[in-house]
């Protein structure tokens, strides 16, 4: 009985020694388009799948594969007599090897000229639908999709004239992870379409599908006897972590960009000059100034010891001014837009040192939602876009905020609460911060109790030089549950507090602030960070 092989791939990669195996093992091979040239012009013999279907290829090549003398002699099982005589019955053989990889759909979408058109024509139906015939009948039929899996299989003709069970079925796995991922490439990729205002009712599926392709294999996770992967997007923001250009230092750790992402997304708060300063997932500096120079100069102020070892954001072209400050302390990581050639030489004489750019004009991809994983799911939400915020430079109250004492906030208060909110929206709760209107004073992160915080932030704040507090509020991420924060805030100096507002004993601190003159404002907006 004549077994066959078929073989269409879009990735040439080994296929002439696969074919020669193949076919050194009395296989008889059946071919498409590229790959039958490629495989005939090596002069092995094969047949074209429509000469062994005996009904041409057509529609431009949509319709060539898709035929029961395929489907039959892939999903037959070869020990239940009923299929057997059916495919006696209709002139079907087996077929009991499959090499196929798919259209290049992914790298056809990364295009940046790719038309809706191009994107449509690139989706494979025949493939996958082969693919996903010869794994559900794996128990005899072998499907290869990788060329890494090549070397395996040859081997495994060599030695046994056939491959074995337990390679059959971790072939076949791979399949539905391949065909699952590619759909979902394609499900991502028309989603877009589907984000406007549509004159009908739009009804979502209440299953998610997610789809990621490995970035990076990491030395170690969060810790060093925990393994570790970093997957990207298909198409991740050329602002994000995940799109960042590695110019120089060692490969990134999971802590390195961990903390990386979380102060690249303080940075992003800001379009005016900005530094940001990162320590397990928190911030220990942050600052803005006229000039970047001079906001890192204030962000290294605003916490000297924490900053060592730490990571560094700016959101402005690093200079050899900037690049002989930033050397002078040791980081893991520095993340900008670009470095001067002057500043990467620099800066690149420290060998382990990370250095990193991404594109920080890019506003139109950001992330919409984030996930969290838990054990047996996974949570999902809008990201915390803070619309309630200024984004630019702040000339007076945001719409959104309520003055719920008795005195208005000065311009230079509310710019610094704008400031602070900002910020404070990415620290772990409970987070207190107190700040000027430029740089952060004191930052209490990730306490059980409101009070604890706001204690952190006051003493960091108090080892500042006086002048740094000529303007001097607190910022917290969610209301102040009794008045003990406002009481403290007003004995240590505070003159002016931001919070959401919402609990039940609001009143309780306004009075507090109206006994002492302090401004409070009501933000309507709480932003924990769990």
């Amino acid at each position: 009985m004549t077994k066959y092989a078929l073989l269409s791939v879009s990735d040439k990669t080994g296929i002439i020694e696969v074919a020669q195996t193949l076919v050194n093992n009395g296989i008889e091979l059946l071919s498409t388009g590229g790959t039958f040239k490629t495989i005939e012009e090596a002069g092995i013999p094969v047949t074209a799948v429509e000469d062994y279907t005996e009904f041409p290829e057509m529609m431009d090549g949509r319709v060539k594969t898709l035929h029961p003398k395929i489907h039959g002699g892939l999903l037959g099982l070869r020990d239940n007599n009923e299929h057997i005589q059916a495919m006696n019955d209709h002139g079907i053989s087996t077929i009991d090897y499959v090499i196929v990889n798919l259209y290049p759909f992914k790298e056809t979408i990364t295009k940046p000229d790719v038309t809706l058109a191009d994107a449509i024509e690139n989706i494979d139906i025949g493939g996958p639908s082969m693919l996903r015939s010869a794994a559900k009948n794996y128990q005899s039929v072998t499907v290869v999709t990788d060329p890494a899996d090549y070397p395996t299989l040859i081997q495994q003709l060599t030695d046994n004239n056939e491959s074995t069970y337990e390679f059959r079925q971790y072939l076949a796995g791979k399949v539905f992870q391949l065909t699952s991922h590619y759909d979902a490439l394609i499900s991502d990729y028309l989603d877009q379409f589907n984000k406007k205002e549509q004159n009908f009712e739009v009804n979502q599926w209440s299953h998610k599908t997610l789809t990621y392709s490995e970035k990076q294999s990491l030395r170690y996770g969060e810790n060093s006897h925990q393994s570790a992967t970093f997957y990207k997007e298909l198409n991740a923001p050329k602002s994000s972590i995940a799109a960042a250009i590695q110019l120089n230092g060692k490969e990134l750790s999971y802590n390195n960009l961990k903390d990386a992402d979380a102060a690249i997304k303080i940075a992003r708060e800001f379009t005016e000059p900005v530094a940001v300063a990162v320590k397990h997932m928190n911030p220990c500096g942050v600052a803005i100034a006229d000039t970047i120079e001079l906001a890192f100069e204030r962000c290294q102020q605003a916490d000297p010891v924490s900053i060592y070892g730490g990571i560094v954001v700016v959101n402005r072209e690093v200079s050899l001014e900037l690049a002989n400050a930033l050397g002078k302390i040791f980081l893991e990581i520095i993340v900008a837009p670009s470095f001067s050639p002057e500043a990467l030489e620099r800066l690149t004489k420290k060998k382990n040192l990370r250095l990193l750019t991404i594109d920080f004009d890019e506003e139109s991809n950001i992330d919409q939602e984030e996930y969290v994983s838990v054990s047996g799911g996974l949570l999902v939400q809008a990201v915390d876009q803070s619309n309630e915020l200024v984004k630019d430079s702040l000339t007076d109250i945001p719409n959104t905020w309520d003055v719920s004492t008795k005195r208005q906030p000065s311009l230079e208060e509310l710019k610094a609460m704008n400031f602070g909110m900002k910020i404070v929206k990415h620290v772990k709760s409970n987070a207190i911060l107190v700040t000027n209107d430029y740089m952060t004073l004191g930052i209490g992160a990730g306490q059980m109790n409101r009070v604890g915080s706001a204690e952190i932030a006051l003493k960091q704040a108090e080892e500042k030089d006086e002048f740094l507090r000529q303007t001097y509020v607190m910022s917290s991420d969610a209301f102040l549950p009794m008045s003990d924060t406002a009481e403290l805030a007003h004995r240590r100096g505070i003159t002016a507090i931001a919070q959401p507002g919402g609990s039940k004993y609001d009143q309780d601190s306004v009075q507090v602030c109206d006994d002492n003159d302090v401004a409070m404002v009501m933000t309507g907006y709480r932003h924990f960070r769990h």
